[in-house]
């Protein structure tokens, strides 16, 4: 079976919608998914499926879940370990030269968008943070950090009616590491989860 990366939207986040890694990942294995492995609480589970479903069903059915048994609602995005590995290979920031890379993120978009929802926000300027769209994905530098930006999950939300949410370029790397060794590292010590 493929394996893939969910990406929750906003958990742990301000003390809103507080979820446990280990009740997160009982969760996930409750769905019949095997080897699951989360990495740190802002929500990022790798997991197989025990049958063959689409991306779009996966998402609905760990939604339910999460609703079910927290009682708040999670959008829920997912990747395939292919699709990350693509990410990380083609950000267009990465070329450009002394890159700080502790300033880039991605913000994984639910869906690809029309060429015309695309231009309709490429001439928005918010100078020094920078965005590029690429297919499902928006790359972002934003020289000052990401919690002062105005390319939050917010903006493209509303700018392409999509659902999205944003990990930082540390992050993503590490979830393709994780992915890639999988699941053979899951009982690795430095793969553990980070406490909550």
């Amino acid at each position: 079976m493929q394996t893939y990366i969910s990406i929750l939207r906003s958990i742990n986040v301000g003390g809103q919608k507080k979820i446990k890694m280990d009740d997160l990942k009982t969760l996930f294995e409750g769905l019949k998914f095997k080897n699951v492995i989360t990495y740190i609480r802002s929500g990022n589970v790798i997991f197989k499926p025990d049958s063959k479903e689409s991306i779009q069903n996966l998402a609905n059915k760990i939604e339910k879940a999460i609703s079910k048994k927290f009682q708040f609602d999670v959008p829920v995005i997912i990747r395939t370990i292919d699709e990350l590995k693509s990410v990380v290979a083609h950000n267009p920031f990465i070329k450009v030269k002394n890159m700080n890379t502790d300033k880039l993120h991605v913000t994984f978009l639910f869906s690809e968008q029309s060429p015309a929802k695309i231009e309709s926000i490429k001439k928005l300027d918010y100078l020094p943070d920078k965005f590029i769209i690429t297919g499902i994905e928006a790359y972002l530098y934003c020289p000052n950090g990401y919690g002062g930006t105005k390319l939050s999950n917010n903006f493209f939300e509303n700018k392409l009616d999509v659902r999205a949410t944003t990990r930082n370029w540390k992050t993503v790397n590490k979830l393709v590491e994780l992915s890639s060794c999988f699941p053979q590292c899951s009982n690795l010590k430095i793969f553990k989860d980070y406490p909550v």
